[in-house]
């Protein structure tokens, strides 16, 4: 903050988050820390590269004034984001009850005999604020259940585990029953009995293999 005689001044260098064709907008504020009406006018080194709303004004006594300085679209970045544009603020007491139609450029003539407060403002360019980064939900949501089955993995294998040996225990006695059955239609086909039981020992094969495979 810059503190005049008649005005102090919030910030003192224009930080501009610089994005190449974009409008850039920054403000200042303007404190009259006195019991007089304070006239005020800004000028630019590049009058075309900026916009400043107001450009000119009246501070009433022991009030503010924002100001709105607007930086036009650029097509190129500049070298190592080094900016030499300047502004200049122009301060000067005021008749009482002025108003920004009463301000003329001799107020602010020094050569006239007026007492004209300056300050000189940096203009500064700054990285734009990063968006956050995207949550990836399907890898949060992928991991989830990996987890689950790590931390469950001992429970799981116990159950499956006790299972299997009820339903091999369950195969043993089916299959005990079919050889008894086999035995008896072994006169009436025997060539289909062996199929069957092939068959038979390869299906009970897959059962057991993949419940195993799930423990």
């Amino acid at each position: 903050m810059s503190t005049g005689d008649l005005l102090s001044i919030d910030p003192l260098e224009l930080k501009f988050p610089f994005e190449l064709r974009k409008q850039i907008s920054c403000s200042l504020q303007l404190s009259n820390k006195t019991d007089n009406y304070v006239a005020f006018k800004v000028k630019t080194t590049n009058p075309k590269k900026y916009c400043v709303r107001p450009n000119t004004g009246i501070v009433l006594p022991r009030s503010t004034c924002d100001i709105l300085v607007t930086m036009q679209t650029q097509k190129e970045a500049p070298p190592d984001m080094q900016c030499r544009d300047k502004f200049l603020l122009q301060s000067v007491k005021a008749n009482d009850g002025a108003t920004a139609k009463d301000i003329t450029a001799e107020m602010f003539n020094k050569e006239a005999g007026h007492v004209v407060e300056e300050s000189k403002l940096k203009v500064v360019y700054v990285s734009p604020p990063q968006p956050p980064s995207p949550v990836h939900e399907g890898s949060e949501e992928g991991s989830s259940p990996r987890g689950s089955v790590s931390d469950n993995g001992h429970a799981n294998s116990a159950e499956l585990t006790s299972a299997a040996r009820a339903l091999t225990e369950r195969l043993e006695a089916q299959d005990k029953s079919s050889e008894e059955l086999l035995k008896r239609q072994s006169c009436k086909s025997g060539g289909g009995v062996s199929f069957m039981i092939v068959a038979f020992i390869g299906l009970l094969g897959i059962i057991i293999g993949y419940i195993m495979k799930k423990s």
